[in-house]
């Protein structure tokens, strides 16, 4: 090879190697720009700077202290999934949120999350809006005065885990979900949070604990996961949760000493199960084509309620109407010591409910089992047992046996039966939908009737306490 064609080749090579050398720093430096950063702040404005700032990965803390808002805090930076931005307090529920605003998530915010703060600025401003997407809130207390909602969802892909909702003396709710159009919120995995003490306002409507949608939402399917949250001293109103929405999971939830009801208000497909209740109104049905089973009712006012619609919304009814139950199962539910079991209240040229079916429920002790003062048009009612209490009522005598489940309390808190028990074994009927006992244990082979399978698996489910449940936990 000649001298000339030597030279080229290495001036060649040493202008690549310097060409990579200042691509390599180019790689460089734009990786120290887009590193995630951990970012102290103690201010609102510089908190509200650092979010406008905030790259997928940084981690923006706010100093323990009280900050009194003058206006919401917007947060619509993008994040990723693996690269979440967390917005989080210096030291969990020392870093207090107080004034006209709260943290307001708005489009396009994605993967952001919110921790460990007390809020106790004004109702409704805690929110996360129209076109967001895999926010979170968790770990923080809210304590908002005012008429309003605590936290509003209206995104989709939403978590809201181990919050502490608590002393709410006015009209609004604890959290309320909505959505877009008439699409609620879909995708929402809500759990292990705590609902302590909504004051009672009188009897208005608007105060639930809990309200999953409203009636322009409720044909529209959420597919949506609500466990494990523990509802105490809640008396806003007479609807404690209200769903107004369909394809809505609610299950292995304990609400004691709360004077509302859980009710399906609006929607159908929605599956209610494992969930205890403790000195409550129980459990309150409208719409078609929901599971209810493998639930614990014990010293509740009345247990199920079969709602008797006035208005039928597959035949052209308003969606605001009390849409008549049909084709819904409630079945493997244990009722002990209940003033009424299962009812159904008068109504003024009430429609009742049709194709109910009734099955496998042990009912022991308290009122008849069945007290019904609606039309309740082809019913199935078949292996029930009753035990104790003050007479079958309106259950048809086909529809159950007199026998003892032998129950008995455990350490867990609950009746579950025991070796020997009528229970075992003794499920009538195909019901291939319900999985799950009140335990979390898988219901297989043949099934015993009530709440509680008999079961050599581990207990994954129990009656909740504070804690097990909320800020702090976890």
């Amino acid at each position: 090879m000649e001298k000339t064609d030597t030279h080229q080749l290495r001036t060649a090579f040493n202008r690549f190697v310097s060409w990579s050398a200042i691509v390599l720093i180019v790689i460089i430096l734009v990786s120290f720009k887009v590193m995630a950063q951990t970012v102290p702040v103690k201010s609102i404005a510089d908190l509200q700077s650092a979010i406008n700032k905030a790259k997928p990965g940084d981690v923006i803390i706010l100093a323990d202290g009280v900050y009194k808002t003058a206006g919401d805090i917007i947060v619509d930076r993008k994040a990723a999934k693996d690269k979440p931005i967390t917005i989080t307090a210096e030291h969990p529920g020392k870093a207090e949120i107080a004034g006209a605003g709260g943290f307001s998530l708005m489009k396009p915010a994605t993967y952001i999350v919110i921790s460990g703060f007390k809020f106790t600025h004004a109702a409704s401003k805690a929110k996360t809006g129209i076109g967001t997407s895999f926010c979170r809130f968790t770990q923080n207390i809210f304590e908002t005065p005012g008429d309003g909602e605590d936290l509003t969802i209206a995104g989709s892909d939403q978590e809201v885990d181990y919050n502490t909702f608590q002393n709410k003396n006015a009209m609004g709710r604890f959290i309320a979900i909505r959505g877009e159009g008439k699409q609620i919120a879909e995708r929402l995995h809500i759990h292990h949070n705590y609902f302590n003490n909504a004051v009672s306002q009188g009897g208005k409507n608007g105060a639930e604990a809990f309200q999953f949608g409203l009636s322009g939402f409720s044909l529209s399917s959420s597919n949506s996961l609500v466990e494990y949250n523990l509802f105490e001293h809640c008396a806003g109103e007479n609807e404690l949760i209200s769903v107004k929405a369909s394809a809505v999971v609610l299950r292995y939830n304990t609400i004691r000493d709360c004077p509302a009801q859980f009710t399906l208000r609006h929607g159908n497909k929605s599956q209610v199960y494992g969930n205890y209740f403790f000195n409550t109104p129980g459990l309150r049905i409208f719409g078609d084509d929901h599971l209810i089973y493998s639930n614990y009712f014990e010293g509740c006012s009345e247990a199920i309620t079969i709602g008797n619609g006035d208005g039928e919304v597959a035949d052209g009814a308003q969606l605001t109407a009390h849409d008549r139950p049909d084709r819904v199962l409630i079945a493997f539910n244990t009722l002990v010591d209940n003033k009424s079991n299962i009812i159904q209240t008068a109504r003024k040229d009430g429609m009742g409910a049709t194709h109910i079916t009734v099955a496998n429920n042990i009912i022991q002790g308290g009122g008849a089992a069945a007290t019904l003062s609606g039309p309740l048009t082809d019913g199935l009612w078949e292996g029930n047992i009753l035990y104790k209490v003050k007479g079958a009522g309106n259950m048809p005598v086909n529809g159950y046996t007199m026998a003892d489940p032998k129950l008995v309390k455990t350490q867990s808190g609950a009746y579950h039966i025991q070796a020997g028990s009528a229970a075992i074994d003794r499920a009538a009927g195909n019901y291939p939908g319900v999985k799950y006992d009140m335990d979390g244990q898988a219901r297989t082979g043949a099934l015993d009737a009530g709440a509680d399978e008999l079961s050599n698996d581990a207990v994954t489910v129990h009656v909740l306490h504070p804690g097990d449940v909320g800020f702090g936990v976890k």
